[in-house]
């Protein structure tokens, strides 16, 4: 019998034999250390002892080491799924035909052949239910929404409304002996008397009109239009006729109501004729002058209504017309200059204040193809959103954009209306999307026995 048993065994390790000969020889997919130590080989190596790496096969884990755990993120992709390459678990333009760990001890993730789907675009990414649900991927369908008001904003900065400002000055030269207005910020009347002045000037030209009503006619009509010509008060004329002496002072009034902005003159000095005594601005209105972005500057016309809010009256809003949009636009800050009138019946308002302005929008009359704004991704140079394909797939697209709102922004070009976009953690698919497109012509020609340009062993 143990004969029998030794013949049999004889017989089957023959033709083992035989069948192991028969099978042809497997390239490896790459080489290991011989103890099952982290490193890699695309080509036959040996250890600093002189010990030859172990290959690995592709249906296999290291020969002569099976018994051998071998980590999961480390051994070659099975039989029904093909690895091409790994790519650096960062995202960052680095690949290796062999399992890696970068500088942090991340593992390299492998990328398999049977990832892509044919006829999908650059930069498509698959993502398996499970992530999707860890990385709380959220999307909704594009739809057709009214275009609503809506509110553009913008800075500003407060002015004196300069239909309102006037400059005191006098026709003749003389010397200022008295100040009835000695301050800035003092508030005037129209007609109010703010200095008197000494000018021989003057007083020549009250005595020849004195002389010129003796006369009467056509002398004494030139004289009194000559006082007039020189700015005299129509109180001092009066005066002058019904006294029949001339005056050495002569008053200087103010023009309008308002407030003293500036005041060069002082007691005692001489002055020239046309230099500015005294600058007044009315502060019954003021000018806010807003900076709109260039992107929101059709939006924006005459007659609008705006809200300014400062940062001096908390709570408190101003309301205000839109006046005029000055013809330049900022270079340097791709903004153009907007004036608004705002009534200032309590003159709260100051000039150089800050404010926040919000500008209503007119609505639009038809409906328009339009997205959640966190839908979109933009780089400064284009803006993407990623399109649901179905089963994990989300396709970057480039859009083409209109109007703003608070909430949504119109989509001119690039996707239509029941496509569903991310609108939730699409960065972290974007970052995915942008790896898989820089390494989409790596991935299109890549060889199994050859590694990548710049693949590090």
């Amino acid at each position: 019998m143990r004969a029998i048993l030794l013949a049999c065994t004889a017989i089957s390790l023959a033709v083992l034999g035989i069948a192991q000969a028969e099978t042809p020889a497997r390239p490896p997919l790459y080489y290991q250390d011989p103890d099952g130590k982290p490193s890699y080989s695309a080509s036959p190596k040996k250890t600093t002892d002189g010990r030859d790496y172990r290959p690995v096969l592709e249906d296999g884990p290291p020969a002569q080491a099976a018994a051998e755990p071998v980590p999961a993120s480390k051994s070659p992709a099975s039989k029904d799924r093909k690895v091409l390459y790994y790519r650096n678990p960062m995202g960052l333009p680095d690949t290796s035909p062999v399992p890696k760990k970068d500088a942090m001890g991340m593992e390299y993730l492998p990328v398999y052949a049977d990832e892509g789907t044919a006829g999908d675009a650059p930069g498509t990414v698959r993502i398996s239910p499970g992530r999707l649900q860890t990385l709380g991927v959220r999307t909704e369908a594009v739809a057709m929404r009214p275009a609503a008001a809506r509110a553009i904003r913008a800075t500003g900065i407060l002015q004196f409304d300069e239909r309102h400002l006037a400059t005191v000055t006098t026709k003749v030269p003389g010397w200022i002996e008295h100040l009835a207005v000695a301050a800035t910020g003092d508030r005037v009347r129209r007609g109010q008397v703010l200095a008197e002045m000494y000018s021989p000037n003057l007083v020549a030209s009250e005595e020849e009109y004195l002389i010129a009503s003796r006369m009467g006619g056509i002398v004494d009509a030139a004289s009194l239009q000559r006082l007039r010509a020189l700015d005299i008060p129509e109180a001092e004329i009066a005066r002058l006729r019904h006294t029949g002496k001339s005056s050495r002072l002569i008053a200087v009034v103010a023009p309008a109501d308002g407030v003293v902005i500036d005041k060069p003159v002082q007691q005692g000095m001489r002055v020239e004729a046309g230099e500015a005594l005294y600058k007044t601005a009315d502060l019954s209105t003021m000018w806010l002058i807003a900076q709109v972005q260039e992107q929101d500057l059709g939006a924006i016309v005459p007659g609008q209504k705006a809200r300014a809010t400062f940062v001096a009256f908390p709570g408190r809003t101003f309301e205000g017309d839109v006046d005029f949009i000055y013809p330049t636009l900022s270079a340097e800050t791709r903004t153009a200059r907007v004036r608004i009138v705002i009534p200032n019946p309590d003159a709260a308002l100051r000039a150089g204040m800050y404010a926040s302005v919000e500008v209503a929008a007119p609505a639009g009359n038809e409906p328009v193809v339009s997205v959640p704004n966190s839908a979109v991704l933009d780089t400064g140079t284009r803006q993407v959103v990623l399109v649901a394909r179905g089963e994990g797939r989300f396709e970057p697209r480039a859009v083409r954009l209109g109007v703003h709102g608070d909430d949504w922004v119109q989509v001119l070009q690039g996707i239509k209306p029941g496509e569903r976009v991310v609108v939730g953690a699409n960065f972290l698919i974007d970052a995915e999307s942008n790896m898989r497109a820089a390494l989409q012509g790596f991935a299109d020609g890549a060889k199994p026995d050859s590694a990548p340009k710049g693949a590090t062993p």
